[in-house]
């Protein structure tokens, strides 16, 4: 007969921390978030390691390049999905390699014999207003000019007028030199009263876009997530079918960080992709797998080589693997079992490889839960999916604002090749479902409150750091009962007007 576990398959709504001594030095301002992302050896540093120890899945209706770029500018990282061609997620990572926090590489950009309605459409197709013109109509070609929505009148001006009638002529605008810092780029920009400055090089060709707007960003994005040279971090998930072909391409793109997407990662298919990397890029290219639910899934792939470690099947809201396949374990007890085999693993070995807990989050605090069991760090698919910064339309749905939010194992995404168990390619039926989830506004926004109920739960129990916090936290276990005393109970509550 099958292997039986007695032991409970537990989620996070059955715990709850209880506090511990806050000193007076701990306080929110003086907490830490920093973690590992890619394994080190005892007493080194990580290659990479995160400002805020969160990440977003790797999916269709989450991860592109605009909640790449918004992400890393907080102190996070994205995985941009992997379920489409290679090229488009290729330009994907190039997008955001490109935007060299502050520096950004023109996405709108025309020749002067275009008319007012090319700008109308790339306007409304790109959401840019500040259009470079150029002797070929490429971000890298030779600035003649620049339109911004200040130099036409739609209702007024003919949409046969050419461009080089109405924008501002080179001769006109103020430029920086490429290889100006960010801060010299910005005192042009107050100096002279302007709200963009084009960069260009010796031959005055187009680099770079540095805009007003961005200096206040920058100033309030202390946690952005950059690279040796300035740029923003990003990862990409991949599949362990196209990966000899797809790796290439995003590693010459400048990707960060791999990770094998895929519903169960105990599997040879995953140690043959990470064997790919390391015959090929050795430990430059970073690469993470899973998804694992047990100390045997973790050293497999521990053995394998991979650089951080995915742990949870099923946990996710949209995620219908266990009603489907009865696979999967409860994310609590997973996080638990696999943290203490990467332990295990580190005292054996001398190699700490960082986990990460991937579903189950439903509530603020299970977040801070996850990271006392033992995860380094949280991906998230619902979470990001509400922002203005996820790919997907915002709809008016039963009188509320919504955004679509759709699984990778749903008949939408098509995405086969995350539940490949061989044979031929095909997805035979659904592992996850399409459905909505409610629009919540601008990532940075929901993000600060989250990250300050992190703060404010790791000072009650007394820790200052994430490292801290999996050592002193004490964590109990709790009845249904005792749930619903939790929340708000025995009173009427008062129904309140929300602005829709």
């Amino acid at each position: 007969m099958a292997q039986i576990i007695n032991d409970i398959s537990r989620t996070f709504n059955e715990y709850l921390l209880i506090p511990g001594l806050t000193s007076k030095e701990c306080t929110p301002g003086a907490i830490s978030l920093k973690t590992p992302l890619v394994k080190f050896r005892k007493g080194e540093r990580p290659d990479i390691n995160l400002n805020v120890p969160l990440v977003s899945a790797i999916m269709q209706s989450v991860s592109d390049s605009n909640m790449a770029i918004a992400l890393a500018r907080n102190g996070g990282l994205s995985f941009i999905f992997g379920s489409q061609p290679i090229e488009e997620q290729a330009e994907m990572v190039r997008k955001v390699k490109k935007f060299k926090a502050g520096f950004v590489v023109s996405d709108a950009n025309l020749t002067p014999e275009h008319t007012l309605a090319d700008v109308l459409e790339l306007k409304e197709r790109t959401g840019f207003s500040t259009i470079a013109v150029t002797h070929n109509g490429k971000a890298d070609g030779r600035l003649l000019g620049m339109v911004t929505s200040r130099d036409y009148r739609p209702g007024k001006d003919s949409q046969d007028k050419k461009v080089q009638d109405f924008m501002t002529p080179f001769q006109k605008l103020v430029t920086g030199k490429h290889g100006i810092s960010l801060e010299e780029a910005n005192d042009i920009i107050w100096d002279n009263k302007i709200n963009t400055l084009p960069v260009i090089d010796d031959n005055q060709c187009m680099k770079y876009f540095v805009f007003r707007k961005d200096y206040d960003n920058h100033k309030n994005n202390p946690n952005e997530l950059l690279d040796t040279h300035k740029r923003l971090l990003v990862g990409a998930g991949i599949n362990t079918r196209d990966y000899a072909t797809r790796i290439p391409r995003l590693v010459e793109a400048g990707v960060d960080v791999l990770c094998i997407d895929s519903s169960d990662g105990f599997s040879e298919y995953q140690k043959e992709t990470i064997g790919f990397v390391r015959v090929h890029y050795g430990s430059a290219v970073k690469i993470g797998a899973g998804n694992i639910v047990d100390a045997d899934g973790f050293n497999y792939l521990a053995e394998a080589g991979a650089d951080f470690i995915k742990v949870g099947i099923g946990g996710g809201s949209i995620c219908i693997t266990r009603e489907q396949k009865g696979i999967g374990r409860g994310q609590a007890t997973a996080l638990i079992e696999v943290a203490k085999a990467r332990d295990a693993y580190f005292e054996r070995t001398g190699e700490y490889i960082p986990i990460c807990s991937d579903g189950g989050i439903v509530q603020d605090y299970h977040m801070v839960l996850a990271l006392a069991m033992g995860a380094d760090f949280l991906m998230m698919g619902r979470y990001f999916a509400r922002f203005d910064e996820s790919p997907t339309k915002k709809l008016m749905v039963g009188g509320n604002y919504v955004k679509e939010y759709w699984g990778e194992g749903s008949n939408r995404a098509r995405n086969w090749q995350r539940y490949d168990m061989g044979g031929n390619a095909s997805l035979k039926f659904e592992e996850g479902v399409d459905s909505y989830v409610p629009y919540a506004g601008k990532l940075k926004d929901n993000l600060d409150i989250t990250l300050g109920k992190i703060k404010s739960t790791m000072c009650s129990c007394g820790a200052l750091s994430i490292p801290d916090l999996k050592q002193v936290a004490k964590i109990t276990m709790v009845s249904s009962t005792s749930i619903i005393e939790g929340g708000a109970h025995d009173v009427i509550l008062k129904e309140t007007q929300r602005d829709s």
